[in-house]
């Protein structure tokens, strides 16, 4: 039975973290899909082109938290169930994976960056904190977004590792599904990192190319009505 338990509770975190709060939340705003404009990824960076900083920042909490929850579950609730730590790194692992192929949304997801820190935050508050402001100290000084994201999430493995017996004790399953999350956060800015290189990447702030398009983008004036010449007189 404690098994069984435990295929429930990753299958309950896949279902949850494969609710694309981006979509979900600019449906409700009145607002487009995020998925039609900007850089088309399901997520609150490009909620934020559509001009709505409201419905970027719920976007943020909900898909921190549909990873934060189901880790926190099983570590408060989880041990009379039989979920000790491998439940707990597999569920957290599951809200991730739902996020960036959601069963509900035709498997089209996000980068993952915000459930990815929620899940981290529920394994430890202390080291979600280090990274969350490991992503804002590089976000602050270079104004790339993926460029925090990707430092952040190349570092969280070995962070967890070396401050283990400080903040929290390291566990082996644990490890490995940080490392997995990782490895699929740098894949899934594969585009990021090439524009890095090229230098064409837009900074936090910058009205780019990617921001054409979306809802509540300044659109041009309409060219007004033109004005009907006047017919000459001829002199008789």
């Amino acid at each position: 039975m404690p098994v069984v338990y435990s295929v429930l509770a990753v299958l309950a975190a896949y279902l949850l973290g494969s609710l694309s709060f981006a979509v979900i939340v600019s449906r409700a705003m009145g607002l487009n899909d995020p998925r039609t404009y900007g850089s088309k990824n399901p997520g609150a960076t490009n909620v934020l082109r559509s001009g709505s900083k409201a419905a970027a920042v719920v976007t943020l909490l909900l898909d921190a938290v549909k990873g934060w929850l189901p880790v926190v579950l099983v570590r408060w609730f989880g041990e009379p169930w039989g979920m000790g730590e491998f439940t707990l790194a597999l569920v957290g692992l599951a809200a991730f994976l739902g996020h960036l192929w959601p069963v509900f949304f035709r498997f089209e997801g996000g980068k993952g960056v915000a459930t990815a820190l929620g899940v981290l935050v529920g394994i430890s508050a202390w080291l979600g904190l280090v990274l969350g402001l490991l992503w804002l100290a590089v976000a602050a000084v270079s104004r790339y977004s993926s460029l925090a994201s990707l430092s952040a999430a190349v570092l969280s493995p070995v962070a967890y590792v070396l401050a283990s017996g400080l903040l929290w004790n390291a566990e082996r399953p644990v490890t490995g599904a940080i490392v997995v999350m990782a490895a699929l956060l740098v894949w899934r800015h594969k585009e990021n990192i090439t524009r890095l290189i090229q230098g064409k990447e837009s900074r936090l702030g910058s009205k780019g190319k990617a921001a054409q398009g979306a809802p509540g983008a300044a659109q041009p004036p309409a060219p007004q009505g033109t004005h009907k010449a006047r017919p000459k007189k001829h002199k008789h």
